[in-house]
Order: structure tokens, then sequence, then C-alpha cells
């Protein structure tokens, strides 16, 4: 049924003395049936539904089937759902970026004006995944971190500068700035957004996608968003919908109040555990219950952006006074909020006391049962109360612990929601050790390392430092330690890197930046540090007597991410904190104390000072959270765009097109549009393809996509050395995402992939045919395609699993696979495919490489491309020196939109033509 038959629910209202025009739930009910118990985030999605019933991808049986959820509290059904905007981090965000600039190029080309290249929905990428801790623990830190940052990347940031300049619809927010996901909560952010059209401002719900995991975080402030893959993102900010299907809705009633001594992070640990053991992968969890009264967004964004961690795709609060207060004390617009609360109540997005919406399933926390507590030893689910960690860790040596194998680690990481971090997981494979200890020497100090010892303690990511409550928790109990006497130990690397400068003026404003200093918790710098494994080296000495006794060293820090060898590869154990018990760790200096009973150290007077002695009551953190002002934040977002005087003066060309450099080995003009004309050609068949690739069931997208160090034998490492890059100069994958030189050259090359054209070899390798050399995949698509021998891949069951990664699919398509064969797909990645113009295709039931007996040295040919329809059939035949057999595979192009972008070469080339 299509979309004409919609009703009309065009209405307005007033607020702040203008008039708006919205698209009424309300009148949507009258059609389509009761929605009052319909799920917050569903009415978000019904309202985008209703807004866009014009575009040819929105049908009404769409908007009937997400008012029906109601019956069986699910649905099968796929949707088209346009956010209101896109957020971009740097790693991310730059080949975002490189896409539009190249779309110029190819506009130019045509003979069109390239201006007419821009997003359509706006966009907003915020630097912070680039700033390391090279330095810590002095007043010059942050100052020579952003020098060592800006010189290190200094290639990007002049491309990104041209790009905040060349585009419109597109802002940047520079280095040195804030976090994204602080940024977009404390500023970006506004619960309801507008437009202006026809001479009328529209008024709908503020909502998007982000290029990173925790995109979630934003949900706090009652705004729908979660994470994508960069080629849904650069979808979305094309004007294009986002495929999903309706979501199942887990409803979480929170009731009751903490504890005094409790903190908020206690609380989101304690919700990451129950959720995970829930089970809520790909699912929307709502928050509900009286409890929400009480809860600031603080709190709620603190919960929401753990998301990825607790495996679900948002975590949801809905708009209510809370939101009001947390908008009024940021510094938004009276207007903005006054349309607000006039627009929720209107919809029906307004949380009531005591509402109850129809949920999927339920499960509910009174908080006044949540206990102090960590969670480690690598995984964000696994909570340990304080009072157990010195017995955790002990279990930990003697092997007793539980403790997931890295292969459950990995996969875990995968199917985390929709995360898209760019980190790779390192699987150590080292075993917990109760080693000897280790004498250092360090800086005129003589100390022994032991194992337990806690050689990083980091404040550090958007989680908590986007919470006063607990960062100024953090400074009470630094200014209590400095009074007692109490320091740091000196095998301890301390750092504090804040989510946005507003962090820092509280801190001053409270007097405790001066304390944290003292023990050591100098400002490191605004962005994504120790999380995501920018955590920098650790002293020269301290590295040695890890590594020469193999000791179970440990992190403490207060951000989301604790896999193995992602905070350091010398770390084995990383605990996750609350920034006040971080800093107990720090005066501590092993996680072989138990902070609940034995002391951190002896004070000035030579007693025992213990963590109960230094800990800041609720009234004193109340008192200090005063100190946060409007005008706090109104003084660090004014001027949230213009950035510090080197990035000002880098020198960038005012030209609507791109001056690529040959020369440069972060930003490279891709190859996509080369030979790209005006109409689409006809698809060609598929004739004797090369196998690149045999690989087994539930192949992730870590496995296909670039991640993580750069090894110099590598392609890619290679590659960099050709192009005169010393291997300590290769910086990661994610930081070249903008070369697809180098991107190229890492897809199939994780180490743990497994080949099996190739008998018991790990890695990204693959036997040349005919020659039947073994060689790095990238070198062997690279022989085919000096032959134009065209390539595809054979899988098994859930090919590419787990997060959208863009490269998983822009690789593929970039070492020659015109189409991949497995026997089922991840939904996301199998949309990824066609989005680069890769053909997805579906062994018979009750077929597969096995039953064909197929070794990988066959020829594929695919015939009748040009008149494939989506969910048809189409014959593959597979040739070898056995002979000849053929089959018939599934298209699994799903959709008529899909064969649009497949048709076009790729979902850029259709939009790209459409435009013209």
């Amino acid at each position: 049924m299509s979309a004409e038959d919609t009703p009309n629910t065009l209405s307005t209202l007033e607020a702040g003395g203008k008039t708006y025009h919205y698209y009424s739930l309300p009148k949507a009910a009258e059609a389509l049936g009761d929605i009052k118990r319909l799920p917050f985030t569903l009415k978000v999605l019904l309202e985008n539904q209703l807004r866009f019933a014009s575009e040819p991808s929105v049908y009404r049986d769409d908007m009937q089937a997400l008012v029906d959820w109601q019956k069986d509290a699910r649905s099968t059904r796929e949707i088209g759902y346009r956010p209101a905007r896109v957020l971009m981090q740097d790693f991310t965000g730059v080949p975002g970026v490189v896409d539009l600039a190249s779309m110029r190029d190819a506009v130019q080309r045509l003979g069109e004006d390239p201006a007419r290249i821009n997003p359509l929905s706006p966009v907003d990428l915020v630097i912070d995944h680039s700033v390391m801790v090279d330095h810590f623990g002095d007043p010059s830190s942050f100052k020579d971190n952003v020098a060592i940052e800006m010189e290190r990347n200094q290639e990007r940031y002049e491309f990104l500068r041209w790009g905040q300049q060349a585009f419109d619809n597109f802002r940047v927010v520079p280095p040195g700035t804030g976090i994204c996901h602080q940024v977009n909560l404390e500023y970006l952010g506004k619960a309801v957004w507008t437009k202006d059209e026809d001479g009328k401002t529209f008024a709908y719900p503020d909502t998007l996608v982000g290029t990173d995991s925790h995109t979630t975080m934003i949900n706090g402030l009652g705004v729908l968003g979660w994470g994508v893959g960069g080629i849904e993102a650069e979808a979305a900010m094309l004007g294009q919908p986002v495929s999903m299907l309706i979501p199942e809705v887990i409803g979480f009633k929170i009731t009751g109040k903490l504890r005094e001594g409790i903190t908020a992070t206690d609380l989101v640990l304690t919700v990451t555990q129950m959720l995970r053991k829930k089970g809520v992968v790909g699912k929307f969890v709502e928050f509900y219950g009286d409890g929400l009264k009480e809860m600031p967004v603080a709190d709620r964004a603190t919960i929401a952006n753990m998301a990825p961690e607790y495996g679900a795709t948002c975590g949801f609060f809905p708009i209510d006074e809370q939101t009001l207060d947390y908008m009024h004390l940021t510094g938004r617009d009276d207007d903005q909020i006054a349309l607000v609360e006039a627009y929720a109540k209107a919809q029906g997005l307004w949380r009531e006391p005591g509402h109850e919406p129809v949920y999927s399933d339920t499960l509910q926390l009174d908080m006044d049962d949540v206990e102090a507590s960590l969670a480690g030893p690598k995984r964000p689910q696994d909570r340990v109360a304080l009072t157990d960690m010195k017995s955790t860790f002990e279990k930990l040596m003697n092997g007793d612990a539980p403790d997931a194998p890295p292969e459950e680690q990995a996969k875990w990481n995968s199917e985390g929601g929709h995360s898209v971090d760019d980190v790779e997981i390192h699987d150590t494979h080292r075993h917990y050790r109760n080693a000897d200890s280790q004498e250092v020497e360090y800086e005129g100090e003589n100390f022994t390392l032991n194992p337990g010892a806690v050689v990083i303690a980091a404040i550090t990511s958007c989680t908590n430092t986007s919470n006063p409550s607990v960062m100024l928790a953090a400074g009470l109990l630094a200014r209590k330690a400095v009074e007692k006497g109490l320091s740091a130990k000196p095998w301890v690397k301390t750092s504090l890197a804040p989510g946005s400068k507003v962090v820092t003026d509280y801190l001053a404003a409270g007097g405790v930046q001066d304390d944290l200093d003292k023990l050591g918790f100098n400002l490191v710098g605004y962005g994504c540090t120790t999380c995501i494994g920018n955590s920098g080296p650790l002293p020269e000495p301290i590295e040695k007597a890890i590594d020469a006794g193999d000791l179970t060293v440990a992190s403490v820090l207060s951000g989301n991410r604790n896999f193995e060898g992602r905070v350091h590869p010398l770390v084995k154990t990383n605990w996750l904190a609350s920034p006040p018990l971080v800093v107990a760790y720090a005066l501590a200096g092993n996680v072989r104390v138990d902070l609940s009973s034995e002391p951190l150290g002896n004070g000035k007077d030579g007693q025992p000072v213990y963590l109960k002695d230094i800990w800041p009551s609720q009234a004193e953190i109340a008192e200090a959270v005063e100190q946060v002002k409007t005008d706090m934040f109104r003084k660090e977002y004014a001027e949230v765009f213009d950035g510090d005087e080197i990035w000002r003066s880098l020198k960038v060309p005012e030209s609507k097109v791109y001056e690529w450099s040959t020369d440069s080995t972060y930003i490279q003009h891709p190859p996509f549009f080369e030979g790209m004309g005006k109409d689409p050609e006809p698809v060609e068949d598929v004739k004797e393809a090369r196998v690149l690739a045999m690989l087994g069931d539930s192949v992730t997208t870590d496995h296909i996509s670039p991640a993580g160090a750069i090894k110099p034998d590598s392609p890619a490492g290679r590659y960099l050395q050709e192009h005169g890059v010393q291997p300590k100069d290769f910086n990661s994958y994610g930081s070249r995402r903008g070369n697809h030189e180098v991107m190229m050259r890492g897809t199939f090359a994780n180490v743990r992939i497994r080949n099996e054209m190739l008998d018991g070899v790990e890695g990204g390798y693959t036997r040349h045919v005919p020659s039947g050399e073994q060689m790095a995949i990238y070198d062997a698509a690279m022989k085919y395609a000096e032959d134009s021998t065209p390539l595809v891949v054979v899988a098994g069951k859930e090919y590419g699993t787990g997060s959208s990664r863009d490269w998983a699919a822009k690789g593929t398509r970039l070492l020659g696979v015109r189409a991949v064969i497995a026997e089922s797909y991840e939904r996301i990645h199998r949309s990824n495919l066609i989005g680069m113009g890769v053909l997805p295709l579906q062994f018979p039931e009750g077929e597969d490489r096995k039953s064909l007996g197929l070794t990988g040295d066959e020829t594929f040919s695919i015939e009748g491309l040009g008149e494939l329809e989506p969910g048809g059939t189409i014959r593959v035949t597979i040739k070898s020196d056995k002979g000849e057999k053929s089959l018939d595979a599934t298209c699994r192009i799903d959709t008529a939109n899909e064969m649009e972008y497949y048709r076009h070469g790729g979902i850029l080339h259709f939009v790209l033509r459409s435009m013209l």
C-alpha cells in the first residue's frame, strides 16, 4: 500500500511566540490506531514515516506496522529511516569527506558545477580521536600533546579544514575542543529540530546517526541516535534512507535512589551487567519508571553512552523536566526549550509519571541496591564489587576467575550493537601470571613493581567526563588526599582527558584542579584517549620491567572499553571505574589493595589513611556541583568551531574541489568514480572469476576491515615505506582511512582470518591461481587485476557479522571483487556490499562450498545480471579441472531501492546522478 492514502496530519503549535508546523502523532492515531502505549522510540520512527510519506521508499503499511507492533511487541518489517542529522568523529569521518570531495571531482569532470555536491542533512564532525597521552603529569602536558597531535595529523587536518570552508551543511569542531558525544550532549543536540521550508518552520524530533558507537550518549537528552558505519552515514547525509528492521524494544524500569557514596558510574556498570545478561543485541532499550524523576541528564547520558557495551542499538530516556533543566544549565536558548516542552507534550513524547508503554520484554532495578563497583579485567559487563576486587584479582592469578577466551571476546566486540570503533582487539594469548616482582629505578626513585600494579590511572572518555557529579567527586577526593599528605605511586601514569573545556572551568571554579594536578592528574587533552588505546607509551623503565617479568599489571580508567591489549599492549587487566576510584587506585598503586578495608597509604602524620577517610559526601558533591554555571557552557561553546591559532593558521586552498597531493600518505583521491558517466552503464555479467578467498562461518567485519597497527612487512607497511614513511610514523589504519591505497592493502589482512584455500595458515593470505603461489590477498588481487580477471569471495553462514564497517565493503570493491557467494549474511554488511556495487548471492538451500567440493581453484561465471530482480535467482556456473556444475543462487538484493543502487554501481553513484 503506497503512502498516498496517508492521513493528513500536518498541524501547528505555538512556542516562544512563534508558530511551528509539525506532523501530528495524535492525528495519525485517529486513522492508524491508538498509540498511547507505543514506546517513545517507535513514536519517533512513526513521525519520521509521516514526515517523509511522499518519498518512494515510504509506505502506509510501514506506518501501520509500527502501530500494530503493540500487538506482539515485535515486527519483521523493514523500514527506511531518515535521521535529522549526522555526527562524525575524525577517524571515521575523514573517509566520508574524502568521498564528498571525490564526488565534486566527478561532477566537475562531467561539466557540472561541483558546488552542487553538499550534504543534504546537517553534518557535524568533531576531531577528537587523534590526541595521544605522550606527555603527562606536568603543567605543560596539554600544550605538548596538542603540538604533537597537530604535527602528527597535519595532512588530515588541512583536509578537514578545507572541508569546513568548502561544503555547506557541514561543520567541523577543531581538535582540542572535546569528545564528539559530549559536545553533542552539551551543545549540538536540540531535542527538537527545526527546518525552514516554503516560508514555514517545521518542527520534528532531533534524531541522528553517528560514525562512532557511543553516539548513543545523546539518548540521555531524549534524542534518538546510534552508531552506524561510514556507508550508512554517507547515505544519510546525502538524503538516502537508512534501512532498518522495526526493532524489539526492551523496557528497563528504574526505581529508588542511589545510596550515599554510590556514583552514576556504579549505576551504569550495574545496568550494563544486567542488560548483557538479558541479551539485547540489535534491540532498543527504553528506560522508564519513577526513578527517572530525580535522575539528572548527566546520569542518564552516562547510561545511554554505554549502549554498545550492553549490546543495544540505543538506550533511550524520554523528554521530561530533567531534560529542560539540563538544557537551561547548558545554555540552550529559551525559545528552543519552550519548543521542546510544547512539542513533546503535543506529540505524546513527554514522560508522564506512572506511564508504562508496551515492551517486548522488561527488567527492573531498584537504585538502592547498587553498590560501589568496577568492571574487568577485559569486558565491560563483568562487574566486580569494590569489596571483591582484591579477591577477584587473586583468583585471576590462580586461574580460577572466569575469563573469556580471545575468540569469545572478539565475537562479543563484533556483536555489540552498532559499534563502529576503529581500534582492533589485540589477542595477546598470554596467561595471567603471578610473576616475580621487578626492581625499577625511575626519575631518581627506586621501587618494586609487583603483579597487580596500577600502571595507568586515567580519568578519560565521554562516559564519565560528561558528568559533573563524578568529576567533582574525583576532585574533592584529590583535595582530601592532598590534605592528608597522600600522593600517587611513582609507577602510575596519571592523566585527565575531559570531554569538553567546560569540565576544566568547573574543576577550577570548584578549587579542585590544583589538587588533581598535585596528584599527577594534569590536563593531557580534550579527546578520546585511554579508552581507544591512545594512552601513549609508559615510561621506558616501567615497560622494560613489565616485559622482563611478564608481569600482570593493571589500568584503572573511567572509560567504557577495557578489552585486553586495547588500553596498552603490555597491560593485561583493565578495570572500568568511576573517576574518584581512578584517583583512589592511583594512590593505592595496586588492585591487590582492598580499598574497603585496607589503607591507601600513610598520611603526613604517619597514620594510615583509608578510602572512607577521603571519600566526599553527597552533600559535599552537591555543593560542588552548584559551581557548574550556565555561563561556562556559553563561554566555551561561543567559538566552538573556530579552533586555536595553530588550527586557524593551517594553509587551506579556497577551492570548490580539493587539490589532491600525490605525496600525501593520509589523503588520496579514491577511484570510485573513475570513468563514471551521467547515466549508468548496463551491468556486465561476471565471466570466469577467480576466488580471492574462501572463508568459513561467522566471518566478521573485523576480519575483513583494516584496523589497528600496520605491520612493516605487510602490503600496507611496504607501501608506506616506499613513500618515505618510517615504521615509527606509520600511525594506525584508523588514522589513514582517507587513503584507499593503505586501506585496500589492509582488507582481509586480519591476523586471525582463515582462508580455506590454504592449510593451517592464519592471516591475510591466499593462493594465486593458476600459479599456485601463496601470497598476500592484496598482492594476489593486483595480479588478477593485471589480467583483467574478476574476483569472487566464497563464504559460509553469517558472513559479515558484527559492527558496520565501511571499509569491509569499500576494500572488497577496490580489490576487484564483483560478487560474494555465502550461505547467509549479516543484514548491514549485505547492504554495504550493495552500496559499493558488490553483488551478494546466497547458495541454494542445502548447498554450500563443502557440499560442492570447492577448493578455490574453480572459476565462477554469473549470467543474467542485466535482468536481475530483487530476491530472484541467478545462474552461477562453476568450472574446474573436474568438470562443470551450475547452481541457482539467490540474489540478496532485497529491495527495489537496493537494486537501483547496484545498477548505478553503488549508492554514491546513485546519489551523485540524482543530484545532477
